[in-house]
């Protein structure tokens, strides 16, 4: 029997400045495919990653990953950074946070 092998959309955010969700929005849009009526928060987030059906781009991937520097709203310990990671969990997505060197 065959291995699938999984095909991934990997979008690199490092090098660029996240201070906020509004920015990281803004940086996932393009490369991500979201359209502009998206919710722009992290159960809307959550949806479109584990649920599919929003992103036509997202969905046409079996993983997505999102690389990003710790910094910004990634090196803060808030609650919409935790609710942020949170939405990454699961088998069809990753989010890996870079140290800064």
């Amino acid at each position: 029997m065959a291995k699938r092998i999984e095909s991934e959309l990997v979008v690199d955010l490092r090098g660029r400045p996240i201070e906020t969700l509004d920015d990281f929005w803004d940086a996932l849009a393009e490369p991500c495919g979201l359209p502009e009526w998206f919710g722009r928060n992290t159960e809307a987030w959550r949806d479109t990653i584990q649920t599919r059906g929003i992103s036509e781009v997202i969905d046409s991937y079996d993983v997505l990953v999102v690389h990003v520097d710790k910094r910004g709203v990634f090196a803060a310990r808030n609650r919409e950074a935790r609710a942020l990671r949170s939405a990454f969990s699961g088998q069809q997505s990753r989010l890996v946070v870079h140290e800064l060197l």
